[in-house]
């Protein structure tokens, strides 16, 4: 499966971003993750959702900020970030991988279809 990404750009502190992954396969089943890395430091995961149901998960850092959302009819992932603080600045990326998310949401290993990333920058 391709992903795009789109949404990103340069925002005040406070501010808000939706970022969007479109996916190239017609009601994709799987778990879709918004994962982020940061200049020096490792991908993590920030948020992940099944495409079958509402089920979601959550880093710790952004629960309560940021809100991850489908809408299958458009093939789209989206994550809604409120209250961006510089400490959010990253490039973010969308992936998949088929099945359920379970444990294994916030490990960038166990995706193999990635975006190319988008850049958020928060000041």
């Amino acid at each position: 499966v391709q992903l795009v990404e789109s949404g990103g750009g340069s925002v005040q502190a406070g501010e808000s971003l939706k970022l969007s992954c479109v996916s190239s396969v017609f009601a994709y089943r799987g778990c879709m993750v918004w994962f982020r890395q940061a200049p020096g430091k490792e991908r993590e995961g920030v948020a992940a959702i099944y495409t079958g149901s509402d089920y979601t998960y959550y880093a710790v850092s952004v629960k309560g900020r940021f809100t991850i959302s489908r809408d299958n009819a458009k093939n789209t992932v989206y994550l809604q970030m409120n209250s961006l603080s510089p400490e959010d600045t990253a490039m973010y990326y969308c992936a998949a991988a088929p099945g359920l998310c379970g444990g294994r949401w916030s490990r960038a290993s166990e995706f193999f279809s990635w975006g190319q990333g988008t850049q958020v920058t928060v000041s």
